[in-house]
């Protein structure tokens, strides 16, 4: 009996461990206000809400307008280029926002490459400039838009699919063009499904530190981090934090919401598959560039700059300082990985042990993570380090500072994507086994060991794969929580761009996107496997 509660406890203990920073965030509301929160109160608080708003907004409009009618143009019509556009379209998830941004700066600054290739072409003077600026709220719109409207894309395709060609022929029956299925029939349909994505999407916005810092942007997150490192104020960046946290956590719920109400499908006998229209002439052309244009603008185009820059200083960058930055990197993010996909074997195991109901509920809460800004995780977990050195001072134990905390913060972070990976391989796992093994003797952690472990090989290295990629694009909790000099790629980039030195940054942010390319390959996969009729 006490395996089976240690079975049971695992779950709970790690729940609290993951929630303890997030409570210490909250717990700020109910202390002292400062000087400086009265200040920001009167001055710029009203400016991060507005600022805030109007980042989301547009976002959110762009990425449901661009997300959508890109899953409509590859489900629906044959066009030239329709296979590789049907998973090219994910391809900027493997880009940052942040690199996004310092590309955009590079390339449409009054002297950035763009413009200067306009003048030397149409011989203009130096004083003249071709593109617009993109150091304002529209640009970080740009920006956030091209990067993240796969999210959009994904579940949009997915519902798209899965509606009945009988619908779509009453509808045409009755009069309506395409255009009219579409905006009348098809989007009402799957519209739970994209606002889901569209709230994913803003709860990534509202997180984001880099591409809104190096914008000059106010918003929360700027607020938080130059409160901290500007005023010296922790109890006021606190607070601010919370206020984010709970402005995220109505977005979660709105997301949660959504995804529970995305029914898209007909679940009657006379449900047939979709089938294609073929486009020809102008019309096929149309397609393409829609296809083209958000993964010409959010992929293809900062590639192209990452690596003029890179040939630009002659290699100089692999150096020595590059090295140890990339081993720094992949060892944390391994590390990292290898914990967090532990973590979620041992939590779906323990669940599979010892089902219960109360246990599934307390594990299904470890994922909301994921939701959580990085900068508000570094915030919580600063002071939730600080707290038990305070506690364990007589064991000569300092925790705060060191790579604790910033482990800490990735497994609260990455777990939602580790359980994803580890919950699909469990499900091929038939329960027939565990009877055996039980009938056998066999103990809970003999069962998990000898059967479970070597069956879900693939799934755990999957897991694996996903927390790395993710953690090597994760900026603002490292950049709290790091050790005294120590850098990531993240790190690096972020700061060679605050230093306006792009050239030096195109080798870090390379190495990130090559490998945040490594879940887009496993998505691909996927949707190629996911095309009807295959």
């Amino acid at each position: 009996m006490k395996r089976l509660s240690l079975w049971r406890a695992l779950p709970v203990a790690v729940l609290i461990i993951f929630t303890a920073p997030l409570l210490i965030v909250l717990s700020s509301l109910f202390g002292n206000y400062s000087e400086n929160w009265f200040h920001l109160y009167e001055f710029v608080l009203l400016d991060y809400v507005s600022s805030s708003l109007i980042l989301v907004t547009g976002v959110a409009i762009s990425v449901f307008v661009i997300g959508t009618t890109t899953a409509w143009t590859v489900t629906n019509y044959n066009f030239p280029g329709k296979r590789v556009f049907e998973w090219a379209l994910i391809l900027p998830l493997a880009i940052p926002p942040y690199i996004l941004a310092y590309t955009f700066t590079g390339l449409f600054d009054s002297y950035g490459d763009a413009n200067n290739l306009m003048r030397s072409v149409f011989n203009l003077n130096n004083s003249q400039v071709f593109f617009p600026s993109v150091r304002n709220i529209y640009g970080a719109i740009i920006v956030f838009a091209f990067t993240l409207y796969p999210y959009v894309y994904l579940v949009s395709r997915s519902a798209f699919i899965n509606q009945s060609k009988s619908m779509k022929e009453a509808a045409r029956i009755l009069g309506m063009n395409q255009l009219q299925v579409f905006y009348k029939l098809a989007l009402p349909i799957i519209r739970p499904a994209a606002i889901g994505g569209t709230m994913l999407v803003i709860m990534e916005t509202l997180s984001d530190f880099g591409a809104v810092d190096h914008f000059a942007i106010q918003t929360f997150t700027t607020g938080i981090f130059r409160t901290w490192y500007g005023l010296y104020d922790i109890q006021t960046a606190m607070q601010l934090a919370s206020l984010l946290l709970l402005t995220v956590g109505v977005f979660y719920m709105i997301e949660r919401n959504s995804r529970g109400n995305a029914i898209y499908t007909t679940n009657n006998s006379s449900f047939s598959p979709n089938m294609e229209e073929k486009l020809n002439g102008y019309r096929a052309f149309t397609a393409f560039l829609i296809c083209l244009m958000p993964i010409f603008i959010g992929f293809i185009l900062p590639i192209i700059e990452l690596s003029v820059w890179a040939f630009e200083v002659n290699l100089a960058f692999f150096n020595s300082k590059f090295l140890n930055t990339s081993l720094n990197t992949i060892s944390l993010s391994l590390g990292s990985g290898i914990l967090c996909a532990g973590l979620a074997l041992l939590i779906n195991f323990s669940i599979r042990f010892k089902p219960g109901t109360l246990v599934k509920r307390f594990s299904g809460l470890l994922s909301i993570g994921y939701a959580v800004p990085g900068l508000i995780l570094a915030v919580g977990i600063v002071q939730l380090l600080v707290r038990i050195d305070v506690l364990v001072s007589s064991l000569d134990i300092v925790l705060t500072g060191s790579i604790f905390g910033l482990v800490l913060a990735y497994l609260i972070k990455t777990y939602a994507l580790a359980n994803s990976s580890i919950e699909s391989g469990y499900e091929r796992i038939s329960q027939s086994l565990d009877d055996s093994s039980r009938v056998l003797g066999s103990s809970g952690l003999s069962m998990l060991i000898n059967i479970h472990t070597p069956l879900m090989k693939t799934a755990f290295l999957t897991s694996v794969l996903l927390v790395m990629s993710d953690i090597v694009k994760e900026l603002p909790a490292t950049l709290i929580l790091r050790p005294f000099n120590f850098e990531t790629l993240a790190v690096s980039t972020y700061i060679y761009a605050s230093e306006e030195r792009m050239l030096q940054a195109a080798a870090p942010a390379i190495a990130i996107v090559l490998v945040g390319l490594i879940p887009i390959i496993f998505l691909s996969k996927m949707i190629r496997s996911s095309r009807l009729g295959e």
